[in-house]
């Protein structure tokens, strides 16, 4: 009796498989994509751009001159901008949203999130630069710590000469380690934070929750981030040369950049 010739293994994984938003929903922490939907991102966004640059220019201006304005109002304007950075962002991408479903961006987008999304989002901007005062806090005390040992060992040295170079040398090793520990406690924060003003507006997350689904999604898509990154900083270089006038279209672009690449992660917004 003849036996069916065995299944053939099946072939071997390469790369995070893209699921259709058609297909499935996605899991909490979005899905994996492939490395090179970090180069997809910036081209998206390019095209996002292209179809109402006026508006996105505008948009930009105003949203500079609100924070700058309200840098110069003292302790209560700098509080003010800190807390409304994520409320305007997120109005944007509803207005990145409108744009790829066909409608229109209009400067109105940028105020769109002053309703029910304003105080989650308010809170979300207090754990973020929260998380980020104690991340300088311990920066700090490396530094005094490091630097300071450093220091009486270097004042211990008999010739003035020798002690002063000594000094600034292990006060330069000291601000090294402490911006690697910042970097090391920074770059996590800054993954848990990315996706999340996207999240909170679009699925309705709580803080807390938007930012573990977006440290989560980060964790998955390491790849296309690098890619991503990498590309961000080639035109950031780009666009500081001719006297930083680059970034009129960078940094719109860039914006848009979130929208696509939250969309590509976590699906079609509702």
């Amino acid at each position: 009796m003849d036996h069916p010739p065995p299944a053939s293994p099946p072939p071997p994984f390469t790369e995070p498989r893209r699921i259709d938003p058609a297909e499935a929903t996605p899991p909490v922490g979005g899905w994996a994509v492939a490395a090179g939907r970090g180069l997809a991102w910036w081209s998206e966004g390019w095209r996002l751009f292209t179809a109402a640059p006026v508006i996105w220019i505008a948009i930009t201006f105003i949203f500079i001159a609100l924070m700058f304005g309200l840098a110069f109002i003292p302790f209560i304007g700098q509080i003010a901008s800190t807390l409304l950075y994520p409320v305007l962002g997120a109005g944007v991408l509803l207005g990145a949203r409108a744009l790829d479903l066909g409608g229109e961006l209009t400067i109105g987008h940028l105020f769109a999130c002053f309703n029910h999304r304003a105080m989650p989002l308010i809170v979300l901007a207090l754990i973020y630069f929260g998380a980020w005062f104690v991340i300088w806090i311990i920066g700090a005390g490396v530094l005094v710590a490091l630097g300071g040992f450093q220091a009486i060992t270097s004042l211990m040295s008999g010739d003035p000469v020798d002690s002063a170079m000594a000094l600034l040398s292990g006060i330069g090793i000291a601000a090294l380690i402490a911006v690697l520990v910042m970097l090391l406690l920074g770059i996590p924060l800054i993954m848990a934070y990315w996706f999340a003003p996207a999240l909170v507006v679009f699925r309705g997350d709580e803080p807390f929750a938007a930012m573990k689904a977006s440290f989560t999604a980060g964790m998955r898509n390491i790849p296309p981030f690098l890619v991503y990154s990498l590309i961000g900083m080639l035109l950031a270089f780009i666009a500081t040369i001719p006297l930083g006038l680059g970034w009129i279209v960078l940094a719109p672009v860039y914006t848009a950049t979130l929208y696509v690449s939250y969309k590509d992660i976590f699906g079609e917004p509702a």
